[in-house]
């Protein structure tokens, strides 16, 4: 990606120790910013909440969103995928509630390629 003039970074509504945790742990070489209350997201539209029976599973495996995110919203962002030019334009954008469904590094690679 640099190779192509981009940089990688993410937005987490993790705490910003959470997400400090979570990028050593993963070996992440790219930036993970902080999205307190999901702020960000809710600004494109890109938030949801987890309705109570999910809530139950997510305690059953032990995450505390709460704990994890500093507050007690149980909102989650919507996964997304946006390539920002210099000037702040959004040039490619991508979103999908299901979590399981990502572009393909080499679509994004393609992408920004084109700009």
């Amino acid at each position: 990606m640099k190779a192509e003039g981009g940089e990688l970074v993410a937005i987490s509504p993790q705490t910003a120790r959470h997400s400090r945790e979570f990028a050593a742990e993963k070996g992440l070489r790219f930036h993970v910013l902080h999205d307190p209350g999901n702020a960000v997201a809710e600004d494109y539209g890109l938030t949801w909440t987890l309705p109570e029976a999910m809530r139950d599973m997510y305690r059953g495996w032990n995450i505390d969103l709460e704990q994890y995110n500093g507050d007690d919203t149980w909102m989650l962002p919507i996964p997304a995928r946006f390539i920002v030019d210099r000037e702040g334009l959004i040039r490619y954008a991508e979103a999908d509630p299901d979590y399981m469904s990502r572009p393909e590094p080499q679509e994004t690679l393609e992408a920004l390629r084109s700009l």
